[in-house]
């Protein structure tokens, strides 16, 4: 019978902020929510399965959708964050450092989300997000390190 294989515990550290995440992705959703589905009626948008989403905006002022455009922005570089967290617990190659990387990326998304859910200043966002990508940037560097040194 072959022995039994030993793991050691995978240090965790790096699950706090893919939940903070993930649950700052759940409140913009429902602050998207809380505009949109009050402005459908109030700007009376017409829905149909033959217009396009463009269309059905139209309507509505920019201001109220900038909840909604953050909403879809946070389903796009963040997946990264996930998978990169994940693998980095994966290869046992979290640390303080990686720790500190991926709740400043956090940070730096809430921040981003309620710069262009609130004023929408073009180059305050701009700048948050070159920030936030510096952070990521970071974290899958080490993992690329662990991962293929």
């Amino acid at each position: 019978m072959a022995p039994a294989l030993e793991y050691a515990p995978l240090n965790t550290a790096l699950v706090g902020p893919v939940i903070a995440l993930a649950l700052w992705t759940f409140f913009m959703e429902l602050w998207m929510y809380s505009y949109r589905i009050p402005d459908l009626e109030k700007y009376k948008v017409k829905v149909s399965p033959t217009m396009t989403v463009e269309d059905m905006n139209r309507p509505i002022p920019r201001h109220r959708q900038w909840p909604a455009d953050n909403y879809n922005h946070l389903h796009e570089q963040p997946t990264v964050f996930y998978a990169v967290a994940l693998a980095l617990t994966f290869l046992q190659a979290v640390d303080g450092t990686s720790s500190t990387l991926a709740w400043a990326y956090v940070g730096a998304r809430v921040v981003h989300s309620l710069v262009q859910a609130s004023t929408n200043v073009i180059m305050t966002r701009f700048s948050l997000f070159a920030l936030s990508s510096l952070l990521l940037f970071g974290l899958t560097l080490k993992g690329a390190l662990v991962a293929f040194f």
